[in-house]
């Protein structure tokens, strides 16, 4: 099929082309038409937390909507007839602004207690206001926000620092900062690699124009599915460095095919039938589990899942059509532009350097496979002391309003001032706010509780909300068991008859989400996992193979895991990497990233194993197989790795937390996938099995044969064998004039 599918796009290159630049101003034009419809909320259906929360909204309209706070310290405190006046100034402006429902402040009733107590070092010197906005964060008006901005900016009085408080006022990076920067490193990647601005621009150019119809595919998904605003950013991550990837295999197969004498229409056939099929059974795996997001029931992290998926089943497919078309454009002139003083060598050779390691590998196998497993198992050890939360304010550089904004209120009413808790109470007829004391009694001498607000009732007074500031911060695990504490033991022994006190608020909603994933997580991590080792199953017809693809693949993921612990867990290098301070792993990210890695790790696994076994049908030799297919793969998996590498790495420079903690951990795991995994530890362990390898019992002969390397003929056509076949123990592997293999036109 993919034969006949090159041959199509080949044959018709204009119409091709033609079709995705309609595809791409129809997507374009659709999401243009219908605007985006990122959310910053998700929803938890079944949880007490989302309960109260809906039942807040549906009793209590005017707090619906997004909230942010002025937070302000003055020197001649709070009270100050000449602070109080510049300061309730201020607040009337805000008010008076579009979109902002109530400012409620700490000059009247209802904010009283938004005033440092005395009990604390700041005491009447920081104090805060709400700001009530009438429509919800994602719908909220960049102009609204500016014009708060712009009235605190505007307020420049000796002895007053005023910050905004709150997530619509946190700094945000310019779109496209860090796509741009991996983007230049990898076209100097790629003219390194190729030596050729033709052959550069080919995956370059096909993974871009991927990633723009798959933005405009996600945007009109947003409609439907809830895909949080950060999504466009880990799928941009995703977007280039696959899309780039999958072009490199096919771009590095069509030139072989040239250097041994192929047509450039048979190139691009051989190409797209052999490398085409490990891009569309990596692609197809990574969608696969993406797509699988969707089965943890949580539409928030179904949303992730689905945008991330869509931007990868797109660039896959721009890979087996749209570039065989621009490769027909090319032609021999692939190679034009040339850098001065480039060479261009084969891939594979029995002189190379990835040869030679190999065969070193191969007498020392032992060594390097203890070796190998030691150093990503002691990578691992930090996975053991994981802390799954979600993050805050506090987590964010000084730099951002909203971190010093914490810093105050974490100064004047203690760190769990920024994460209260709120309780949510039913009442029934015949029971008023008063009926709550006890209960509020309760909670308030519970250890973890650093105060209780009063009730506030409804109108119909049949709901009531007080808010609950724990002693701790949001992330920190004491407030954890607090909230567990409040639900299990002092709530339901305090209640009152008739009354129902749930526990809401941001907080106790993300730790709900914690709970749940966790709870998901292996099921979701087995799925994957006997899927991956079925397929691979199939594919190699082999049972050791795939066992061992699994077992390396967790612990390179592990690896990755353990360097994120203790970069934004432990705090290691903090600074380097631009965070604000230690925290939690976002409770999500785990998942994503399994699903993202194992199906990029396939990506390798196949284009080097399906090498591997090309050469072991041929030559029926383990150790010269082995040998080869490091060989043959060695430079573009090295070439598409250090790509990945520098693209995920770029999103180091992102402002949100979370893109940080993905760019590091996918560029960490790829990078120790291409080299510790796929350069020591297959080739040792392939070597220590030997013919075992590809043992494949006979009760499992029935499973259909899936040729990933493609047909006898194309694979011969796109490999380089510049020598018989040897013995290792002929081999003196001793270097000489002839190990640049010289390709022509």
């Amino acid at each position: 099929m993919l034969r006949a599918i090159a041959s199509f796009c080949y044959r018709r290159r204009w119409l091709v082309l033609g079709l995705w630049v309609v595809a791409f101003v129809g997507i374009q034009a659709a999401a243009g038409a219908a605007g985006d419809g990122y959310s910053q909320e998700f929803e938890l259906d079944g949880t007490e937390s989302w309960t109260a929360i809906q039942l807040v909204d549906e009793r209590f309209p005017e707090r619906s909507g997004a909230d942010g706070e002025i937070v302000f310290a003055a020197e001649a405190g709070v009270s100050d007839p000449a602070v109080q006046a510049e300061l309730e100034s201020l607040f009337a402006d805000v008010e008076a602004l579009d979109e902002v429902e109530a400012v409620i402040t700490p000059y009247e009733p209802e904010g009283a207690f938004q005033v440092a107590p005395p009990s604390s070092e700041a005491a009447g010197t920081i104090g805060y206001a709400t700001i009530q906005f009438t429509d919800g964060w994602s719908d909220l008006s960049e102009d609204t926000t500016a014009g708060v901005e712009a009235l605190v900016d505007d307020l420049e009085v000796d002895g007053i620092v005023v910050e905004l408080g709150g997530d619509v006022f946190a700094d945000q990076e310019p779109p496209g900062t860090s796509e741009l920067f991996g983007l230049v490193a990898a076209v100097f990647i790629l003219l390194i690699a190729f030596g050729s601005v033709v052959a550069m621009g080919l995956p370059i150019g096909t993974a871009l124009f991927g990633l723009a119809v798959g933005f405009g595919a996600v945007s009109l998904i947003s409609h439907v599915v809830s895909v949080p605003e950060f999504a466009t950013q880990l799928a941009a991550m995703i977007g280039i460095g696959v899309g780039i990837d999958y072009a490199l295999f096919i771009v590095t197969r069509y030139r072989q095919g040239l250097a041994n004498g192929l047509e450039p229409y048979d190139a691009v056939l051989a190409a797209v039938d052999t490398a085409g099929r490990a891009v569309l059974f990596a692609g197809t795996t990574v969608v696969i589990s993406l797509a699988g997001m969707l089965l943890i029931g949580i539409e928030f992290v179904g949303g992730l899942g689905v945008a991330a998926a869509s931007v990868v089943l797109v660039t896959m497919l721009t890979s087996i059509t749209l570039l065989p078309a621009l490769l027909g454009f090319a032609g021999r002139a692939i190679d034009k532009l040339s850098l001065p003083g480039a060479t261009k060598r084969a891939e594979g050779g029995r002189h190379g350097v990835w040869y030679r390691w190999s065969r070193t590998l191969q007498r020392n196998p032992w060594p390097a496979a203890i070796i190998g497993f030691v150093v990503l198992l002691a990578m691992s050890l930090p996975v053991l002391s994981m802390q799954f939360g979600f993050t805050d304010a506090g987590n964010r550089a000084e730099s951002d309003t909203t971190r010093r904004a914490y810093d105050l209120k974490a100064e004047a009413f203690g760190e769990g001032s920024s994460a209260p808790l709120i309780m949510v109470a039913t009442l029934p007829e015949g029971t008023t706010t008063e009926s709550l004391a006890p209960v509020q009694e309760a909670i308030g001498a519970d250890p973890g509780v650093a105060a209780v607000m009063p009730a506030t009732a409804n109108p119909d007074g049949d709901v009531a909300i007080f808010p609950v500031i724990p002693t701790t911060s949001g992330q920190d695990p004491a407030t954890i068991r607090t909230i567990e504490r409040l639900r299990t033991d002092v709530i339901p022994g305090a209640e009152v008859d008739g009354v129902e006190v749930m526990i809401g608020g941001t907080t106790a909603l993300f730790e709900d989400m914690s709970q749940k994933l966790q709870e998901r997580l292996p099921v979701f991590i087995g799925v994957v996992l006997g899927l991956s080792f079925l397929l691979l199953l199939v594919v190699f017809r082999s049972v050791l193979v795939p066992i061992k693809a699994v077992i390396m693949n967790l612990l390179s993921i592990g690896a990755a895991y353990g360097l994120i612990v203790a970069i934004f867990q432990w705090g290691w290098g903090a600074d380097l990497v631009g965070i604000g301070r230690e925290g939690p792993i976002e409770s999500f990210l785990p998942m994503m990233m399994f699903a993202i890695l194992f199906g990029l790790s396939m990506d390798y696994e196949v284009f080097l194993l399906s090498r591997i076994k090309e050469e072991f049908d041929r030559t029926g030799d383990n150790s010269l197989a082995v040998a080869d297919g490091l060989s043959a793969t060695a430079r573009v998996i090295t070439a598409a790795a250090l790509i990945m590498v520098t693209v995920f790495g770029s999103f180091i420079l992102s402002d949100e937390r979370v893109i940080k903690m993905f760019g590091i951990g996918l560029a960490a795991a790829i990078l120790i996938d291409a080299t510790i995994v796929r350069m020591v530890l297959v080739p040792a362990t392939m070597e220590l099995l030997g013919k075992t390898n590809w043992w494949f019992p006979r009760w499992l002969q029935w499973l259909p044969k899936i040729h990933v390397e493609g047909s006898a003929e194309d694979i011969e056509a796109t490999s380089v064998h510049d020598e018989p076949a040897i013995d290792l123990a002929d081999r003196t592997d001793e270097p000489g004039a002839d190990d640049k293999v010289l390709v022509r036109d």
